[in-house]
């Protein structure tokens, strides 16, 4: 089984996916056999009976990886809500033990496995069972995506807080950044949150605009500002 990495925010919106697929192509580019998971995404689009998880879709297109869109993200949920509420609407049962299962068999044909969640750690797969609680189930290290504006370090601090209190280990964070405009909080985030926490910034991404994820140079753009170095603990084991 090689190594993975869950992906979670601080919200939202917060880019979550760009930088779960920025990640993804730089690993690839980097030799790595990646895998994706995306264990529920709501909000799909419905066309012609049959329902397409846009960000699942876009972690397959960046990593390369070859399984069904199906395995990939087993869970595709029409309404746009926590996918404990979106799936209760359709009448369906989300099974853990089914997510667990393919989890492990996406790990084990490739180096490196990154699982994305949906908002935030607490977001709930069942009325009582949280992402943190998969995470944990799975024993998985953590990387917090926040969007760097005014507000995001009450927002990651609480995240990563919260990621200790469950015994996850953070990786560390990437701040995001949603504004083209120049921004004073986006541009002193980074040094204030050395004074409030141990846990590292493994890199900055700026504007990038919302077709991103779709950038065929998106791994050149990651190289750039994202050290890989910093996740050696979990890239070691899996390298070829």
């Amino acid at each position: 089984m090689g190594g993975a990495i869950f992906i979670t925010g601080t919200d939202t919106g917060v880019g979550k996916t760009l930088v779960a697929c920025g990640l993804a192509a730089l690993l690839r580019e980097s030799g790595y056999r990646v895998g994706v998971m995306k264990p529920a995404e709501t909000g799909c689009e419905e066309r012609d009976g049959k329902r397409y998880p846009q960000d699942a879709l876009d972690l397959k297109r960046a990593s390369g990886c070859e399984l069904p869109i199906e395995t990939i993200c087993p869970y595709r949920l029409r309404d746009p809500l926590a996918p404990s509420v979106a799936a209760a609407r359709e009448q369906i049962a989300i099974d853990i033990a089914l997510l667990a299962q393919t989890f492990r068999a996406i790990s084990a044909a490739h180096d490196i496995t990154l699982v994305e969640g949906a908002g935030g750690l607490l977001v709930p797969l069942l009325p009582h069972y949280t992402y943190a609680d998969f995470a944990a189930l799975l024993k998985l290290p953590v990387i917090v995506v926040a969007a760097n504006r005014l507000g995001m370090i009450n927002h990651l601090l609480l995240t990563i807080e919260h990621a200790a209190c469950r015994g996850l280990h953070v990786l560390g964070f990437v701040l995001n950044r949603l504004e083209q405009e120049p921004s004073l909080a986006a541009e002193t985030n980074r040094a204030a949150l050395r004074a409030l926490t141990s846990a590292c910034c493994l890199g900055e991404v700026p504007y990038l605009g919302a077709e991103a994820t779709k950038d065929p140079g998106l791994s050149n753009l990651f190289a750039a500002r994202i050290d890989l170095a910093l996740l050696e603990c979990v890239l070691r084991p899996a390298a070829r």
